[in-house]
């Protein structure tokens, strides 16, 4: 016993885990969420026509998800830590699992935006619930380089397959599967994690917890995003605009302060945002965020709307771009035994930022070989260098008490980011393309989406640059320490 717990220690596996069966469910967890983001994009058009949709409405499938899974995983962090993270876990696939099979059912535009809502609050559950299980489990070490290195791959590869899938689900078997192919996923999760994963220890439950908190959070980043949403129907120098940006604002503000001087168990402790790995993590990752999301975004529909294909064709089309985010994942599993979380989050922003700026130049007459393969495949590669360090180093130096709050605002974070990001760039696209909608114009929207985005991303570099740390030392096995 004596030296499997020498053993564990040297790898940097947690005393007492069971760490393949918590891997396995943590990965199942990722990769339905992942896939969850992807395979309703390329159905779009045919959701709006099944159900009736305005063009503006429409959007409100893709915004009633992120409004409630960025808006709500500050509370879902908090939660796995207080009751545990298997329990909330479970909680959260059981109402995913239940969402997706009433979106699946949906008759009416409303019922199908509450469906997503609810699917957006049981991963605001499962998302910081299983990454804190992976960080206690994995803490330090080789091991918490290969699994979160894994973790990363199979996050891309849900995404990947949500586009091809969602391509074919959506011309072959009805736009209703998007949503059906969840059930399957959450009952092996729910198998996985029901068995395999260890009982969680007593609830904590020093403390009142803090609600008023957690409603002034979830109701400020809700608005927040909410009013750069509607940028399309309200101008940004507009009085609807104005106002709930304003209220957002003061929302926020209110919450910090309520932070700072509540005698309750608070939703964060701000003394984590005062660590500069966490903080500038986060920051890198809000941006990082709204320029994938333009991504997934701009080109589905320049593949659709502008070159004409088919949605089964899109999503093939689509893949070369979420295969390169796995390739990306892998060589940072790789390179992650030689070099800094920090330098990789330079390198991988660097390469995302011309692969953004290659597509910057897509044509309205031009072709998947020629405006398409090529920057997909530079700027993914990118993307998948960036996101295991990122997640590395926002939960790396934290107590394990506050791993599931750390994960829940990264996972936050990005989610808002990219809302406002795809929000802004959107509504960006939409002023360029004015209100002829030909080909050519939407190719010209588009375009400058992703030049926006490009832009972005050199800002996430410079934060990585001049925010984050520099690198610590190496340890003795070779894997950098964050």
């Amino acid at each position: 016993m004596a030296s499997t717990q020498v053993a564990r220690e040297k790898t940097g596996v947690a005393s007492g885990a069971r760490p393949g069966t918590t891997l396995a469910a943590v990965s199942v967890v990722q990769f339905m969420v992942s896939l969850d983001l992807t395979v309703v994009n390329v159905g779009l058009p045919q959701i709006g026509s099944g159900l009736g949709f305005s063009e503006a409405g429409l959007t409100w499938v893709i915004h009633a998800y992120a409004l409630t899974f960025g808006g709500l995983l500050l509370l879902g962090g908090k939660i796995a830590d207080r009751f545990g993270h298997k329990r909330v876990m479970l909680f959260g696939l059981g109402l995913f699992g239940v969402a997706s099979l009433v979106g699946g059912l949906a008759q009416a535009p409303g019922q199908l935006v509450a469906a997503r809502a609810a699917q957006g609050i049981g991963a605001a559950a499962l998302a910081p619930a299983a990454l804190a299980l992976l960080a206690s489990t994995f803490p330090s070490g080789k091991e918490r380089v290969k699994a979160f290195g894994i973790w990363s791959a199979v996050n891309a590869s849900g995404g990947a397959v949500g586009v091809l899938a969602g391509g074919l689900l959506t011309q072959y078997a009805g736009w209703q599967w998007v949503m059906y192919i969840n059930l399957p996923m959450a009952a092996l999760a729910l198998a996985l994690a029901w068995r395999g994963i260890a009982q969680d220890p007593p609830a904590a439950r020093r403390g009142r917890p803090d609600v008023l908190g957690a409603v002034l959070a979830t109701a400020g980043a809700a608005l927040l995003v909410f009013g750069v949403v509607r940028t399309d129907q309200h101008p940004w120098t507009s009085p609807a605009t104005l106002i709930t940006l304003a209220i957002a604002v003061v929302l926020l503000a209110a919450f910090l302060q309520v932070e700072r001087t509540t005698r309750r168990d608070p939703l964060i402790r701000l003394g984590l945002l005062a660590n500069r790995s966490v903080a500038g993590a986060n920051l890198y990752m809000l941006l990082f965020g709204g320029a994938m999301a333009s991504a997934l975004y701009f080109v589905s529909l320049y593949l659709q709307r502008v070159l004409g294909g088919s949605p089964a064709r899109a999503g093939a089309e689509f893949l070369p771009f979420m295969l390169g985010v796995v390739a990306g994942s892998t060589l940072a599993v790789k390179f992650g035994y030689k070099f800094a979380p920090r330098n990789m989050l330079i390198t991988g922003g660097t390469l995302a930022a011309l692969g953004y700026a290659w597509f910057g130049l897509m044509r309205a007459d031009g072709s998947f070989l020629v405006d398409v393969l090529g920057p997909s495949v530079l700027a993914s590669v990118g993307i998948g260098l960036c996101l295991a360090p990122a997640v590395s180093i926002a939960t790396g130096g934290v107590e394990p008490h506050e791993a599931g709050a750390a994960s829940g605002v990264l996972n936050s974070t990005r989610q808002i980011g990219a809302s406002l990001g795809l929000a802004a760039l959107g509504t960006l696209a939409a002023g360029r393309t004015g209100h002829a909608v030909t080909p050519g114009r939407l190719n010209d929207g588009y375009a400058l989406g992703m030049l926006a985005g490009a832009a972005i991303l050199v800002c996430a570099v410079l934060i990585a640059l001049f925010v984050l740390p520099r690198p610590a030392r190496t340890t003795a096995g070779g894997a950098h320490q964050p």
